[in-house]
């Protein structure tokens, strides 16, 4: 799978990430639990690490750094799905913990398929271009000689 592809799959499942994300952070039933407060406090910020990335169409960091949050995103999930019975039996919680396990599912296929040699490639193009486009190379200030007093 190419990375542009791959990342608008992402970008997909980020949306229902968000969802859940949302119902969570309004959820009454977890409010004094720091634990359960975590999950979504990491799907907000592993949702919004690579926002910068896909606005400059950047896809190779795109995926780096989601790649990168799938670990706690996988540990958010799972603890969410062995203790949210704790704080509320509704289905609307088993449902969301089914989403969520289903977030990190995709996540992981969506991963497995990528072609990570594309990706490298992109990130290194992306690592020369902001080297050759550094304000600090390209600031016409720096070419004028201050005289010394």
């Amino acid at each position: 799978m190419s990375p542009e592809e791959a990342v608008a799959r992402l970008n997909t499942v980020l949306a229902h990430a968000w969802m859940i994300r949302t119902f969570l952070k309004h959820a009454d039933e977890i409010q004094d639990n720091e634990d359960m407060l975590d999950v979504p406090r990491t799907l907000y910020d592993s949702i919004r690490a690579v926002e910068p990335a896909l606005q400059r169409g950047d896809f190779g960091d795109f995926l780096r750094r989601l790649k990168g949050k799938l670990p706690k995103l996988r540990r958010v999930a799972e603890h969410f799905r062995d203790h949210f019975k704790e704080f509320s039996p509704h289905t609307n919680f088993e449902m969301a913990s089914a989403s969520l396990l289903g977030v990190v599912k995709h996540l992981d296929e969506i991963f497995a398929a990528v072609n990570w040699d594309e990706v490298s490639a992109l990130i290194k193009s992306n690592q020369s271009k902001r080297a050759a486009d550094s304000p600090e190379k390209n600031d016409p200030l720096d070419d004028i000689e201050i005289p010394e007093v």
